[in-house]
């Protein structure tokens, strides 16, 4: 019955599909031990990385600004952000110039919260990725292109 069963690879080991989402566990599990102690899931951090970055160069960030800066899913990111305001980590205000929008800043807490977060995943990250070394910038490199590559 599985005989017919045709693979373009050859083992799961000659599939990048498989290596990456393999790979991906590995990452998202150390990650998730990071973050739990701090009261966090790994996309509640990603948004509010992506809400400091672009607090950075704009003092009203939105919630669409978070959506394209983090890839995610508009309705995703809305949800996300409630939680996250329950948490006592944003708050939303009036958006100076669009009556639709809110402006979304990081309160004191999530800003504490956050630089914490910071500093422990990117000691894991770089445990993590540390065997590449020098290959370090060529893999970010293929990371980025894949992603530009396939983001339609």
């Amino acid at each position: 019955m599985t005989d017919d069963i045709q693979f373009h690879f050859k083992s799961p080991n000659d599939s990048p599909g498989y290596l990456l989402g393999q790979l991906t566990l590995l990452w998202q599990r150390k990650q998730k031990a990071i973050l739990d102690p701090l009261n966090l899931t790994q996309t509640q951090f990603v948004l509010l990385a992506a809400l400091a970055w672009l607090s950075k160069k704009s003092e009203s960030v939105t919630q669409v600004d978070i959506a394209n800066q983090s890839n995610a899913d508009r309705m995703m990111v809305s949800k996300v952000l409630r939680t996250l305001e329950d948490k006592g980590f944003i708050n939303r205000h009036q958006h100076k110039t669009d009556t639709r929008a809110k402006s979304i800043r990081l309160t004191d807490s999530g800003s504490a919260i956050l630089q914490k977060a910071l500093v422990d995943i990117e000691n894991v990250d770089l445990a993590f990725f540390g065997h590449l070394r020098d290959k370090l910038p060529d893999f970010n490199s293929n990371l980025r292109q894949l992603i530009d590559d396939n983001n339609t």
